[in-house]
């Protein structure tokens, strides 16, 4: 069993220490906002917070979380009005939307750590979370637009 706090609610899994995080939230806890991309940390579909940290949940054991505070898409906001949310729609970021929570749960870091990036920092910062559809500069502008209205 490995407890944890997932979007402010004390959970606890039954499930093997080395299971992705990701298959706990998505068939443990049923939160589907959260995406399997490529089961190698490669694509950041999967993105969640881990203690305010973006993380590939894909490639986080569930022995990593043990006592953590663990966010998801849907603890972000679950009725859409976080201002990154607001900024994806208004700047028509998603196309087909897969990578879209993995993209938003990755800017909501920067913007934690930094209100106002500047574009080279917001680029840097989403280097590693792809995008299919190649709405980068949608992505960018998005997050832009939510440093200013957030």
């Amino acid at each position: 069993m490995v407890a944890f706090t997932l979007n402010g609610r004390r959970v606890s899994v039954r499930t093997e220490p080395s299971t992705p995080l990701l298959w706990a939230v998505r068939e443990h806890l049923k939160l589907t906002g959260t995406k399997y991309g490529c089961g190698a940390g490669l694509c950041g579909a999967c993105t969640v917070h881990v203690n305010g940290k973006a993380v590939k949940s894909c490639q986080t054991q569930m022995s990593d979380v043990e006592g953590a505070r663990v966010i998801t898409i849907e603890g972000l906001s679950n009725d859409g009005s976080h201002p990154l949310q607001k900024a994806f729609i208004a700047e028509q970021v998603p196309q087909c939307g897969y990578c879209q929570s993995g993209q938003i749960m990755k800017a909501a870091e920067l913007l934690a750590k930094n209100p106002k990036p500047s574009r080279d920092q917001i680029v840097a910062h989403m280097n590693g979370n792809i995008c299919r559809c190649g709405t980068y500069n949608r992505i960018v502008a998005a997050i832009q637009r939510a440093s200013k209205e957030g």
